[in-house]
């Protein structure tokens, strides 16, 4: 890490990390591979770890040379703000198909599922129950992450803290509150077209959650150590606009999952 700037863009040091990182990911396909074809989890470990450990360091030396004052400059931190945007612009598309093949599905259902959504012999979850305190626990957590961040631009680190912490809190709750739906569900994956759109849906929502809690997790962290200030902190910045992408994500989610294509009215005009 240079010391001084003459330029505007970052040359980044030599790094490992791009090429364990793909060691990592090729070990951990040929798991997952291995896996589907009968073998032990324990195939996973391997890779899994190793990317694990390649996302912890590089994101620790990221962090390093945002703290250093010379390498993130102006220019720098508006390709960091592009390079977000265009992340969760593809998340976005990644969602899209999910739907597509909901709606696809539900819009048009085949003599094979009885002609009509949901298909005959699935018990769908009451939308005003476990999905409606998920919505109300996912909404409060984009409030709480909110205030986080008008405190921070107000140099309230107290507020900030008590705004992360509370954001954290309610990304847990959600993901356990899910965990709990998913293990009274009346169907599995494999039962039908139904069962497979519903968790490769939700199922990937909540691994976003996961990801998300995590990310807002470091960004407690960090806020602990002192490293973001009023004017820098696009560290954080990042990880509330992922957050607000999963629960804008979630409300589309409820609406068109476990609402409109819960009850059998609806299942009946989606039919005609």
């Amino acid at each position: 890490m240079a010391d001084h700037v003459e330029h505007d863009y970052h040359l980044v040091d030599p790094s490992p990390w791009p090429f364990v990182g793909s060691i990592g990911a090729f070990v951990l396909a040929i798991g997952g591979v291995s896996v589907m074809h009968g073998a032990s989890v324990v195939w996973l470990a391997p890779g899994a770890l190793i990317v694990l450990y390649t996302m912890l360091v590089w994101w620790r030396d990221v962090v390093r040379e945002s703290q250093g004052g010379v390498d993130h400059t102006p220019v720098v931190k508006l390709g960091l703000r592009y390079g977000m945007i265009l992340f969760i612009a593809s998340e976005v598309m990644f969602f899209v198909a999910w739907f597509w093949a909901y709606f696809n599905a539900a819009l048009f259902p085949t003599e094979a599922i009885g002609g009509v959504w949901p298909p005959e012999g699935i018990d769908t979850f009451d939308p005003w129950h476990l999905p409606f305190l998920n919505t109300l626990i996912l909404l409060t957590s984009g409030t709480t992450v909110t205030w986080a961040h008008h405190a921070l631009l107000h140099d309230d680190r107290k507020g900030f803290l008590q705004g992360m912490v509370l954001t954290v809190v309610l990304g847990v709750l959600f993901s356990i509150v899910q965990v709990y739906e998913y293990t009274h569900a009346a169907f599995g994956f494999r039962d039908g077209i139904y069962a497979s759109t519903f968790y490769m849906a939700t199922g990937f929502h909540g691994a976003h959650v996961l990801i998300g809690t995590i990310f807002l997790l470091v960004c407690l962290l960090r806020g602990y150590a002192g490293h973001f200030t009023t004017t820098k902190h696009f560290g954080f910045e990042a990880a509330a606009w992922y957050w607000h992408f999963v629960d804008v994500v979630w409300l589309f989610l409820f609406c068109a999952i476990y609402w409109w294509g819960a009850g059998p009215e609806i299942a009946g005009a989606a039919a005609h």
